[in-house]
Parts: C-alpha cells; structure tokens; sequence
C-alpha cells in the first residue's frame, strides 16, 4: 500500500551539471551547447556568446558587493552588450583592471590599457550608471593601480623637490596611470554621482593615500592630483575639514621634520582657491591655518619652489580680513632670511604685495620693527636686496603709508640712508638712495634737517667714544708693561710643593 503511494508521488528531475543551468527558467529546456553558448527554447529566442550571463566568482568580485550579482564576461565590448547588461560589464571590466601585471607580459598590459580605455570612453558617453557596486569596484580598482610606496630618493640635494637645476622625474608607468587618472577624474565630476553613496567609498583612508600621492616627482602626477582633489573639496563637503587637517599635517612634517616634499606648490594651489571661497567672518579653524601652517612654510631653504603660490594664500586671508596683515608682516620678520640673499628678495617682493592691502592702523602696529628690517636691506652689499628695498618707496600706498608716519620711520632709515650715500659700491643704489633722500625731503624738509643734525652728533660723539676707548687701551698696556708679542710667552709654573706627607 505504501508503495502504491509512494509511486504516485511526481519524482524530483536530477540537477544539471552544467555552469549556466543555475540561470536557466524551470519551465524550459535549455540544452547546454558547450564554449558559453547557450540556447533558450521555450521562449522561442536564441541567446548567443554576446548575452552569456555568468554567476560572480567570489575571486573576482569582492563580498562586500551584492551576493550572488551577475557580470557579463569582461573581454566582451560594451557595443556587442544590451542596455541592461552594460551596467554589469563595467564592473567585469573594472575588476579585470584590478589585476597587477608585470611589465615582462607586454600583451597583458596591453590588454588592460585597452580595457582602461573602453573605461573611460564609456564613462565620457554618460551612459555609466555609478551604483554603489559600481563605485566599489572603481574605488578599488583605482587604489590598486594608483596607490604605491614611491621609492627612495637620490637626489644630491636636500631641497625638497625640483630646482631650476634639477630636471623632473617621470615615472616610467605614466601612460597607465594616466587612464587611470583619466578615469577617476570623471567619475568624480559625473554630474549624476549620488554623493551619499561615494563617500562611502570616497573616505578618509581613500582621501589620506591620495594626499600620499603628492609627494610624486612627477609633475604630470601632481597636476592630476591636483585636478582630483580639487574636485573632491568642491564635491564632498562632508570632507572638507578632514582635507585642512590632512593637508595642514603634511605642511607640519615638511616644516619642522623633513623638509622635503615635491608637492607643496600643488597643494598650496588648491588651497589658494579655497582660501578665496571661505565664508565671513573667518572661522578660527582658518586663521589657526594661517598662524601654524602658512605663515611657518616661509622657514624651509626651499620656499622658492613654492613662494608664488604661498604669497597668493597670504594675500587671499589679508583680501578676506584685513586686520591679518600685521599678523603675516610679524611671521615674515621672524622667519627673515639673514645670510640667503635669493630669500630675502623673494621676502621683500611679498611684503610689497602685503603692504598695498595693509591698513593704517595695522601697518602702525609693525611699522618699527619693520623698518629696522628694511634699513639693513638698505644697507645690503647684495646690490639686488638694496636695490629691491629702494623700489618699496616706487609703490604710491605704501609711500602714503611711510608719508603720514614720517616722524617715526625717517629716524630710523636716515642713517642708511647717508652711510649709502657715502660709501656703497653700486652705482645704481646710489642713485636710488639720492632719489628716497629726495622724496624725503620733499616730505618734510625740516624733518630731514633734524636728522642730519642728530647723525652728525651721534657721529662725534661716537668718534669720541672711540678716542677714549683707545686712550684707556694705551694707559692700560703701558701701566702692564706689555711686551712685544714675539717675547710675550709665560714661563712654566711649577706645582707648588705639598708641606703635608701624605
């Protein structure tokens, strides 16, 4: 009876051993034809090599994306696909680019180009769909090819990048990691991005090695970066007080640990528009940037890669607060170059700038101290530091500013003015020496006078100071009745004798 039942019963049909079978509708007879061939029956259509859907390896694609998704087979191009299948073939493709290839396989490399350009092209058309699957794979394909330890540096010198004397590396891999670059850089432009998705995958560890990046000595690198992060300040918000701790941190290292660093002028250049985009009032967190970060880069020998870019920072934080300007002038005078002559004009030519945006009462906080500095670049026998330090007084705001604080300044740059006038070698110093003479006199004539008088004074008595130092010397030498230097040796001292028997 039992068996009776049980024969009754409709038998279950034996799984199919083929791969594709898993993908394959119940209801239909769908026969296997070998080499990813695959034929649909039941639904009268024929399903060729183009439309092959297989099940995602866990080799290929990582546990994180969905389980169980399907990708089309990444060799295939995106015209040979439909619409629906073009979504899951970008991400085959990214996967595939993940792999690392030895340069020693030239017909692999050349593969993966190619597949890095199909990337691009197909990114570019706007007809890339960035879900979150999708910005995984990029995300992690472009970590896998971009970020790498570089290696040591061979540089003779310690400057800290190129020179005009050194010529830029280029790194052997440019022509891949520009693609790569290529790619990143619209993708992180797509207009259709979902940002609350990206930054998922856009996140601090992403951001961190990519600032790694910038330490390239490769310009062509940089400028890429340079593109990239920009993009990443302006589209992620929710990032930008991590990037000002990031970059701020890399400043700090270079300052006061390595001082070096190949990508200073990049960073500094993006931070130059940023600068120009911060809300008013400025936060406390902006000025800290300036105090710590900025104001500190003037101290490396190799401010003169990057000065160009720190001078516009400085100028931007002065252009949005003006009351900073005493604050800057204070840094420049603390860190001014003393025996580095090429420093000291490039220090020069940004105080200029930060004195046409100074105010009257800020250049009055810092007048004396700076004028003391500028006396002794008058005073210079680098002819191009005194030379440059003349052309302050060519400038109309800062010859207004000197004008209505005459009374102050002309004490303390008069007597540089006389010793130029008396004894420095250029000729063309002294020829703008006798033209600031003669703005000050236009000035204030009487004023002039006075100082004059005050120097001449100072000069006697300084004269006389002399006289008596030398007399006191000669009384001094005759009451030791000093010999002559030849004879003047001491004779050996003997130890004294001990009256005590140990």
């Amino acid at each position: 009876m039992l068996k009776q039942i049980l024969s009754k019963l409709p038998r279950k049909s034996p799984k199919s051993d083929s791969l594709d079978s898993a993908g394959s509708d119940s209801g239909s007879n769908t026969p296997n034809l070998g080499n990813g061939f695959q034929c649909t029956i039941g639904g009268s259509s024929l399903t060729s090599k183009l439309n092959v859907v297989k099940r995602v390896s866990s080799a290929v694609f990582p546990s994180s994306i969905a389980a169980g998704a399907e990708a089309v087979e990444p060799h295939l191009s995106f015209k040979e696909v439909s619409n629906p299948q073009k979504h899951n073939l970008f991400i085959s493709k990214l996967n595939l680019c993940c792999e690392f290839i030895d340069s020693s396989d030239p017909v692999k490399q050349d593969l993966k180009r190619e597949t890095l350009i199909e990337l691009v092209d197909f990114v570019s058309s706007g007809s890339a769909k960035f879900s979150e699957p999708a910005i995984s794979a990029l995300c992690k394909m472009c970590a896998m090819n971009l970020f790498r330890v570089f290696p040591p540096k061979y540089r003779s010198n310690f400057t800290g990048g190129e020179t005009d004397d050194e010529e830029p590396l280029f790194d052997p891999a440019w022509s891949h990691l520009q693609i790569v670059y290529d790619l990143l850089v619209r993708f992180i432009s797509y207009s259709s991005l979902d940002i609350k998705v990206a930054k998922k995958h856009v996140d601090h560890s992403f951001i961190v090695k990519l600032l790694d990046l910038f330490d390239s000595e490769d310009p062509r690198e940089r400028d890429c970066l340079k593109t990239i992060l920009h993009r990443i300040y302006g589209k992620f918000m929710v990032h930008r007080p991590f990037i000002r701790k990031a970059v701020s941190n890399i400043i700090y290292r270079f300052v006061f640990e390595t001082e070096r660093h190949n990508g200073i002028s990049e960073l500094l250049e993006i931070f130059g528009s940023v600068i120009s985009g911060f809300a008013l009032p400025l936060k406390e967190e902006h000025k800290i940037f300036l105090w710590r970060a900025l104001i500190p880069l003037h101290k490396p020998k190799s401010v003169g890669i990057y000065h160009q870019q720190l001078t516009y920072c400085v100028v931007q934080f002065i252009d949005k607060d003006p009351k900073l300007a005493s604050t800057v002038i204070k840094g420049l005078l603390k860190y001014w170059p003393v025996t580095n002559s090429q420093k000291e004009l490039m220090f020069l030519s940004e105080l200029e700038e930060v004195l046409e945006m100074t105010s009257m009462d800020e250049f009055q906080k810092v007048m004396v101290p700076l004028f003391r500095r500028i006396r002794c670049c008058l005073n210079s026998s680098h002819y191009q530091v005194a030379e440059r330090a003349h052309l302050l007084w060519n400038n109309e705001h800062i010859l207004n500013l000197i004008a209505h604080n005459r009374q102050v300044i002309l004490p303390l740059v008069f007597p540089a003015i006389e010793r130029n006038t008396q004894n420095h070698w250029n000729q063309a110093v002294l020829n703008l020496t006798l033209n600031v003479k003669k703005m000050f006199s236009d000035m204030d004539e009487e004023l002039v006078l006075a100082c004059q008088c005050k120097l001449e004074e100072e000069d006697i008595r300084s004269s006389a100071a002399a006289e008596k130092r030398r007399l006191t010397w000669e009384r001094l030498e005759t009451a030791a009745g000093v010999q002559p230097v030849a004879c003047n040796f001491l004779a050996p001292i003997k130890p004294a004798t001990c009256p005590v028997v140990c």
